[in-house]
């Protein structure tokens, strides 16, 4: 049987290297020859048997065990410089020389194959244990099968390997590494049965390409295919072990791909009844103004003096105008959050954005005096001057709605230093206030009840808007008599060249 090229090699540099230590050795005794027994030299000599077998194998071991017998009965065994033997002891001593040589080479060979042997499992394992990691570290995503595919086949030494898994219900190559598999090839590679098939030549011309199923909860998921593996067992048994790995990693990220989809649908859900329970919060109060207004002009239209009547009209043209903004914030909102709403930044004043928010209220914040305070050198801001002007008419609305009769609202503003110098916004009511736990609930979308009546789609509005200029917006306490006092940062800006 023809060995291997490594094998081979290595037999050669054994036998050489027991040949030579028989040489050293005799030249070395051989002045002594008279003064050494017969035992003595037999042991000496058996020291080329346990090199040439440390080396070469057994095969290199015997060569030396034949080469120290001709040594030892040609050099050291009387009559001298001949083959042949004249006493029965020198009989004995040769034959027990060449009993044990021989024992010694077989035990040595066992011992180093057992080590070997031992070596290329710690190996298989390690490479296993490489292999692997990366599917435990990791999603099984189209760049980690790459990775994976290339560890494969340095770890094995192969020419090629690909991974083969089903796509649109046949089984086509998703990561290759090395030789390519050709459409023809991967339409030969097959499954036979739900468990492992071991590692053998594939029907193709020229041969060459071997596949293992890659099976997770009793059903294959894919091929594992080699080219140019040595198709020894323990190879065998290590890539049907990493082939089931990968497959338990490959049906992890499926089940963690269903669990997130499971995940997002369940958020999409709560989102969805939040912004439902909402917006029919936020429409039913407007719409029953109006309804009840409309329906006491037409009821009583011969009955209602001019007063009630321009008050009722007021009132409709007021609700009418708080459900224009709702639609007008939402839009601007699923616009903000699908990422179409494009900023418009300009330097404008503070003082004008809350005049014209004042202006956008109209009517519905009759009754209740709003004062406002700001310095004279307060700086000119940079926002988008619509959805500021937004943000401060949705926080005014809600400061308008809770604060009682015979308590103003107060809009400040100060300037902040910093490395990003802003301006800070505050609207304060004299309502109930927000208790602490409170205080960041109120800005998402869910009923009211959760948070003393206040939130709402209105403030969600207000700090999504907010925070898409980059900034932030909070709530604390307006005083010690109670109150809220909802606060907003603006970026300072300043004067464009030729602005008025």
């Amino acid at each position: 049987m023809r060995l291997p090229r490594p094998l081979r090699r290595a037999f050669v540099g054994g036998a050489a290297a027991a040949l030579s230590l028989t040489g050293a050795l005799a030249a070395l005794l051989m002045p002594f020859r008279a003064e050494l027994g017969p035992a003595t030299v037999a042991l000496v000599l058996v020291l080329p048997v346990v090199a040439g077998v440390s080396l070469g194998g057994f095969g290199a071991g015997v060569i030396g065990v034949a080469a120290c017998f001709f040594v030892y009965d040609y050099l050291f065994l009387p009559p001298y410089y001949t083959l042949y033997i004249s006493r029965g002891p020198d009989w004995v001593a040769l034959v027990v020389y060449a009993t044990v040589a021989l024992m010694v080479a077989r035990v040595v060979g066992a011992l180093k194959a057992a080590r070997q042997e031992s070596q290329r499992r710690a190996e298989g394992l390690r490479r296993l244990f490489d292999v692997s990691e990366l599917l435990v570290r990791e999603d099984a995503g189209d760049s980690l099968l790459g990775r994976i595919v290339s560890s494969v086949r340095e770890a094995f030494s192969l020419d090629g390997v690909a991974l083969l898994l089903p796509v649109e219900g046949r089984l086509q190559p998703v990561a290759v590494a090395g030789s390519l598999l050709s459409p023809e090839e991967a339409a030969h590679l097959s499954v036979a049965g739900p468990s492992p098939v071991p590692l053998g030549p594939c029907p193709l011309e020229p041969p060459g390409w071997q596949a293992v199923a890659m099976v997770a909860s009793q059903d294959a998921v894919g091929l594992l295919a080699v080219h140019g593996a040595s198709g020894g067992a323990e190879e065998q048994e290590l890539m049907r072990a990493f082939a089931n790995h990968l497959a338990l990693a490959l049906e992890r990220t499926s089940l963690r791909e269903e669990a997130m989809q499971a995940r997002v649908l369940a958020e999409v859900d709560k989102l969805r009844r939040a912004l439902v329970g909402a917006v029919s919060h936020d429409l039913r109060t407007p719409l029953a103004t109006v309804k009840l207004s409309a329906s006491a002009l037409v009821d009583g239209a011969g009955s209602l003096s001019p007063g009630d009547v321009k008050e009722l009209g007021g009132l409709i043209d007021a609700q009418a105008d708080r459900l224009d903004r709702l639609v007008v914030n939402l839009l601007d909102m699923t616009r903000l959050q699908a990422g179409a709403l494009e900023l418009r930044r300009q330097v404008v004043a503070v003082q004008d954005l809350v005049e014209e928010a004042l202006a956008v209220l109209g009517r519905s914040g009759q009754g209740i005096d709003v004062l406002i305070g700001m310095p004279e050198d307060l700086p000119l801001v940079e926002v988008d001057p619509v959805l500021a002007r937004q943000v401060l008419a949705n926080l005014l609305d809600n400061a308008l709605r809770y604060s009682p009769q015979g308590k103003p609202v107060t809009v400040e503003a100060r300037s902040l230093g910093g490395p990003r110098p802003k301006v800070e916004v505050a609207v304060a009511d004299g309502g109930p206030g927000v208790a602490e736990e409170d205080r960041e609930r109120i800005f998402e979308m869910f009923d009211r009840r959760e948070a003393g009546g206040r939130g709402g789609l209105g403030l969600a509005i207000a700090r999504a808007f907010v925070e898409a200029h980059g900034e932030r917006i909070w709530v604390e306490p307006a005083g010690p008599e109670g109150g809220a006092r909802f606060c907003i940062t603006l970026p300072r800006g300043e004067p464009r060249p030729g602005s008025s």
